[in-house]
C-alpha cells in the first residue's frame, strides 16, 4: 500500500537513498574483502617459511650427524693402524707384510678423506646456522605481521557486519517505497554498472556517471521530479543535485566555459634585396 501512495519525487529520493546505502555497503565489502586475502598471504608466507626454517634445521642435524660419524671413523681408522703397526712386528715373511702395509695406507686415506670431508661439513654448518638465524628472524617478523594483520580483520569484521547489518534495515526501509519495477531496474542498471552506481545526480549540467552532457530542457524536467528519467548515454537513473546534501551548486563564473587562448603567429615576410 505505501509503494502505491508514494509519490514520484518520493520514489526518487528512496531509490538516491538506496543507491547511498549500497554504496556504503560496497565499500565495507571492499575493505573487508582485500584483508582477508592479505591474511591468506601471510599465513602462506609464515607456512613456507617455516617450512624452510624446518629444512635447515634438518639439514644442519643432518650435517652434525654425519661430521660426528666421520670423527668417530677416524679413531677407528687411527685404532686399526695402532693395531696393523703391532701386527708388523709379528708377521714371518714379506708378503704378510707388504698385506698389512695395504691395509694402514687404506686407513690412513680414509682418515685423509674423512678430514677434508669434515672440513667442508663444518664450513656448510657456519653457513646453515646464519641462513637458520636469518630465517628465525624474518619469520618472527612475519608471524607479528601476521598477528597484527589478524587482529585488524578481526576488529573490522566485528565493526562492518554492525555496520552492514544497520545499512541492510535502512535499504529495506528505502525499499518499501519503491514498487518493484523501479527496484528490478535499479537492480538490473547496478549490476551493468562497473562502479555499482544505477541512480545519479547531474553534476555541473553533466550525468553523475559517465559525465556526458545533459541538456537543459532534460534538466528541468529531471528537477521537477514528475516521472523517472535515465541518462541517455549510459542508462543509469537520474535526480536532481539537490537531492545530494554534499553538492555544491557551481557559481556563475565557474559554469563560464575556459577561453582557449591562442597565440596569434606572426607573418614573417622577406624584404627584397
Amino acid at each position: 500500500m505505501a509503494k502505491q501512495e508514494a509519490t514520484i519525487e518520493e520514489r526518487l529520493r528512496a531509490l538516491y537513498d538506496l543507491q547511498v546505502i549500497d554504496s556504503t555497503i560496497d565499500k565495507i565489502r571492499t575493505i573487508r574483502g582485500e584483508l582477508p586475502l592479505e591474511v591468506q598471504d601471510l599465513e602462506d608466507e609464515v607456512e613456507g617459511r617455516t617450512l624452510r626454517l624446518e629444512k635447515l634445521t634438518n639439514e644442519i642435524e643432518d650435517l652434525t650427524t654425519d661430521i660426528s660419524n666421520k670423527k668417530n671413523g677416524i679413531k677407528d681408522s687411527k685404532n686399526l693402524i695402532k693395531k696393523y703397526e703391532e701386527q708388523q712386528n709379528k708377521v714371518r715373511n714379506n708378503r704378510e707384510f707388504d698385506a698389512i702395509t695395504k691395509e694402514m695406507d687404506f686407513q690412513s686415506l680414509e682418515i685423509e678423506l674423512s678430514e677434508k670431508r669434515i672440513k667442508e661439513g663444518e664450513f656448510q654448518l657456519i653457513s646453515k646456522k646464519e641462513k637458520v638465524d636469518e630465517a628465525k628472524e624474518s619469520l618472527d617478523g612475519r608471524k607479528i605481521d601476521l598477528k597484527n594483520k589478524q587482529k585488524e580483520l578481526k576488529d573490522i569484521t566485528a565493526e562492518t557486519q554492525t555496520e552492514e547489518e544497520k545499512l541492510r534495515k535502512k535499504s529495506v526501509k528505502a525499499g518499501k517505497v519503491i514498487d518493484d519495477r523501479l527496484i528490478n531496474a535499479y537492480t538490473r542498471i547496478r549490476g551493468n554498472a562497473r562502479n555499482g552506481l544505477a541512480v545519479v545526480t547531474i553534476q555541473r549540467d553533466s550525468c553523475g556517471g559517465c559525465f556526458n552532457k545533459i541538456p537543459p530542457q532534460r534538466q528541468m524536467d529531471i528537477k521537477n521530479h514528475k516521472k523517472v528519467l535515465v541518462c541517455e548515454h549510459c542508462g543509469r537513473i537520474l535526480v536532481d543535485s539537490s537531492f545530494d546534501p554534499n553538492y555544491v551548486e557551481p557559481t556563475e563564473e565557474e559554469k563560464k566555459p575556459k577561453r582557449r587562448v591562442t597565440r596569434k603567429k606572426k607573418a614573417v615576410t622577406k624584404e627584397k634585396a
